[in-house]
């Protein structure tokens, strides 16, 4: 079980590009870093435009007494966290959460294959590293658009070697997630971070292989939709609420700051807590999570508002809110 997040104030002591769009932070508290396991994150409070909130990104490399490391893509179409991330040089100070893991790595297994997709390579280095530490029987895949889109690559070539093969789309090399899946051993455990539709390929190959489906674990982020974000309007008549999303701000955020309180977690669409039930749809919901079935997701019925949004039009919700 997760311990209470201890929120402190920490220095960026450095900073490196490791792609033309990737940038590592080395992040020092002032108390010292905490101890973290493969897959945690840290929460960083940013500021955009004069309001408040919060980030995840994922802890790179192996714990540190002294920093966190954290790689942040800038994404030009997000919703401003990695703008304002990309901003901030040595010496800036901010406010950042103490490491909490919703993607926690299973020891002890015969055989692992870890798969990434583009910027998905945070988690699972951490992942890489641990794994080559202890002598495991360990393959990295890594997918994206170019090799010159990857980071991390000569850390996790100094201690994989060949059991790390690189997938560039722009070299017509693209990853064959099914076939990665048949060579493994029946009792080998996957774990994946990357877009929804290496995800979705990723979990069919496995359902179709007969694996049990906790094998395969995985983590995804909240940008990745089938369309490029958009603003769009959010009705909520329990409320007399008729809002309109900015397309660089969430529906949850959206809606907590219009005083409706929504539940919610992980903020990655993944465990549910916020979804919220749709009364109407106008236009496409474009879900971005992986909380909600197949089905559900066809049926249009909820939406988990902490990733997903909607294209060409609005939503009209239900709230389990009271208001006093």
């Amino acid at each position: 079980m997760q311990g209470a997040v201890i929120w402190s104030t920490a220095t960026i002591r450095a900073t490196r590009d490791l792609t033309p769009s990737v940038r590592l932070f080395e992040i020092a508290p002032e108390d010292g870093a905490a101890a973290w396991a493969p897959g945690s994150h840290i929460d960083v409070l940013v500021t955009l435009n004069g309001t408040p909130s919060t980030r995840s990104y994922s802890l790179v490399g192996e714990p540190d007494a002294a920093v966190y490391r954290i790689a942040v893509k800038h994404e030009p179409g997000g919703r401003g966290g990695s703008r304002y991330m990309h901003a901030l040089e040595p010496g800036a100070r901010l406010r950042v959460s103490s490491p909490r893991n919703l993607f926690p790595l299973g020891f002890g297994r015969p055989s692992y294959l870890l798969i990434a997709g583009g910027i998905g390579i945070t988690p699972i280095s951490s992942m890489a590293f641990s794994l080559a530490r202890h002598g495991a029987n360990v393959r990295l895949v890594y997918a994206a658009r170019s090799q010159a889109d990857m980071a991390l690559v000569p850390e996790l070539k100094a201690v994989l070697g060949d059991r790390l093969a690189l997938f560039a789309s722009d070299e017509g090399n693209r990853l064959d997630v099914a076939a990665e899946i048949a060579r493994l051993p029946a009792d080998a455990e996957a774990y994946l971070c990357g877009p929804l539709s290496l995800l979705d390929a990723a979990r069919a190959a496995w359902s179709r292989a007969g694996r049990a489906a906790t094998g395969l674990r995985y983590e995804t982020f909240a940008n990745s939709g089938s369309h490029a974000p958009e603003p769009f309007r959010v009705q909520v008549p329990r409320h007399g609420l008729d809002i309109l999303v900015p397309e660089d701000k969430s529906l949850l955020d959206a809606l907590t700051e219009a005083g409706v309180e929504v539940m919610s977690e992980c903020r990655r669409g993944e465990c549910g807590l916020c979804a919220l039930d749709v009364v109407s749809v106008e236009g496409t919901i474009d879900h971005r999570d992986v909380f909600l079935s197949a089905h559900e997701k066809a049926a249009g019925r909820k939406v988990c508002a902490c990733v997903s949004r909607v294209v060409g039009g609005g939503l009209v919700l239900d709230s389990a809110f009271r208001p006093d």
